[in-house]
């Protein structure tokens, strides 16, 4: 079923000294080829997750909220894989019993034995659970986490092999009552669980919303969750955190752990869609340099990094969450230029690559929407991105699912040297969940910077990037003489040349700061020449 992966990279080319550029920067984004949905159907499918079974990478659990709008029907699907993606099977119903009692929002995990775990909502308000031990065929009858609260668990499995909570499952949400509290259950076996406890006791005023988890190498227990601004219109203002090394015995607790100006509303260009900024959340648990590094991503406006219109906004801690970095902007298309980035999910690949999922318009009409990856290799100090969908679709409300509703979230996965991002959209006329398996060796290849290759005339690349003041252009010469620089805006009108002098074998820089011709914000192009040779490369401004 997998379709053959292709990378199609459009990009700026240069021909025997002539700079030669496509219509927009924004088409030059690498597209890669390939996306399906994983279980056509007539029911629509939404608010996706996805979890890789923790011994078999050939094993993939996916979710999502499903609606029969003929019944009116409201339940949880269950599809899996057992052969790497290549094949999936499963039905839009959950069977666990009672099956006309479920009403969707699921939270999923695969534990350290293999047992799927699935908590989700009731008609009569409530959190429960069912567990599978074949793989998903058949599901236990309910268990009552909680009743009453009426929010969808972030679930996760402790599956670090040193953990002293090594095959625990973990379940978060923010209970619809002041004081608004995050709480927390778990589960040593998916079939029994303990009584949910309250992790923090915050200032009633401020609704909280979201509750996201992640385990860290050690055990380590994070949780993040968004509190609303006090007065209209309410958006998200703060994100909280909590982390636990003691399996949710203890907890450290920020309520204020970092600023942020959500979206919480609707988009009217998108059929008024009703979007969030709730944060997602996590952490490098591989052996790199990285390890233990913690990541919260959410959507943004009106408050730098962000534009005027939404941006994905990366914040990462280094220290287990005591410290939080500044806003880090992961769409790389021009600061304020219209275009909107919503619903990111954040996830680091068994490599430590860093990757940022979300729906983007960038390439089509504000009407519209496509779906990106972006990449990481340096913790979120740079990115590569990635239109992923191959097509796009015009975002409409979901009736029966509350006003403005198409799903909440997506869900990103990497198993076995493969990503796999999951999505929903309405292309086919109602909302199916799609995928495209994307090969980091795929990756790797349609994001390549060109290497420095001693004897060769070959461009390093530019640092930082993106930049807000100076930027420095290094390359590398196999002989004495001279080299040219052109800069570009995407309009191509050239912005800016420099001929140095005889420069002799070896590693130089050229430095550029656009603020001196003030310029504005956007997307660069450069041009080397050297020797009737060029390179080229492309580079992001933000004032």
């Amino acid at each position: 079923m997998v379709a053959r992966l292709q990378c199609f990279s459009k990009a700026v080319a240069v021909v025997l000294g002539t700079f030669l550029m496509i219509d927009s920067d924004l088409e030059a984004q690498p597209r890669i080829g390939g996306s399906y949905r994983i279980y056509p159907s007539g029911t629509n499918q939404s608010e996706c997750f996805l979890v890789v079974h923790p011994n078999d990478p050939d094993i993939l659990f996916a979710s999502a909220n499903t609606v029969d709008f003929t019944t009116g029907f409201i339940s949880e699907g269950i599809y899996t894989s057992t052969d790497g993606g290549q094949n999936w099977s499963g039905s839009d119903t959950c069977s666990g019993a009672p099956i006309n009692f479920h009403n969707g929002d699921p939270g999923i995990a695969i534990d350290a034995n293999g047992t799927f775990i699935m908590t989700r909502l009731g008609f009569v308000p409530g959190l429960y659970s069912h567990y599978s031990t074949d793989l998903g065929q058949s599901w236990s009858g309910q268990y009552t986490i909680a009743s009453n609260d009426q929010e969808r668990a972030g679930v996760a499995a402790d599956n670090q092999t040193g953990s002293a909570h090594y095959g625990r499952t973990y379940a978060t949400w923010t209970r619809f009552a002041p004081p608004y509290p995050v709480l927390l259950a778990y589960t040593e076996d998916g079939r029994t669980w303990t009584t949910p406890v309250q992790v923090n006791n915050p200032d009633p005023s401020r609704r909280g919303l979201g509750g996201e988890i992640a385990i860290g190498p050690g055990g380590e227990v994070y949780l993040t969750w968004a509190r609303l601004s006090e007065t209209s219109p309410y958006t998200e203002d703060k994100i909280g955190f909590a982390a636990s090394s003691s399996g949710g015995q203890n907890w450290q607790i920020s309520e204020h752990a970092i600023d942020i100006n959500g979206i919480s509303g609707i988009f009217p260009e998108k059929a008024n869609i009703r979007v969030n900024g709730l944060p997602r959340i996590a952490v490098d648990t591989g052996n790199g340099p990285r390890r233990g590094w913690i990541y919260i991503v959410t959507t943004q406006r009106n408050l730098l990094p962000a534009g005027t219109d939404p941006d994905i906004i990366l914040y990462r801690s280094e220290d287990g969450g005591q410290s939080w970095s500044g806003g880090i902007r992961v769409n790389q298309d021009p600061l304020n230029n219209g275009s909107i980035q919503y619903f990111p999910v954040v996830q680091v690949d068994e490599r430590g690559g860093l990757n940022v999922l979300y729906y983007d318009d960038r390439n089509t009409t504000s009407d519209s929407s496509s779906v990106f990856l972006a990449r990481s290799l340096d913790g979120g100090d740079t990115w590569q991105e990635y239109d992923i969908a191959g097509h796009h679709f015009q975002p409409q409300p979901i009736g029966g699912l509350g006003q403005g509703y198409q799903g909440d979230n997506i869900a990103l996965a990497s198993s076995d040297g493969t990503l796999w991002p999951l999505w929903m959209d309405n292309s086919t006329g109602h909302y199916q969940l799609w995928t495209n398996p994307i090969a980091f060796s795929v990756l790797d290849i349609a994001g390549r910077e060109e290497p420095a290759v001693p004897g060769l005339f070959s461009l390093v690349g530019n640092y930082p990037n993106p930049f807000n003041g100076q930027t420095r252009i290094t390359f590398s010469l196999p002989r004495t003489g001279e080299v040219s620089l052109a800069i570009y805006n995407v309009r191509g009108q050239q912005v800016f040349a420099k001929e140095t002098g005889p420069l002799e074998a070896g590693d130089h820089e050229i430095g550029w700061n656009p603020g001196e011709g003030n310029l504005p914000s956007g997307v660069y192009l450069f041009r080397l020449g050297f020797g009737g040779q060029a390179r080229a490369g492309k580079m992001l401004y933000v004032k």
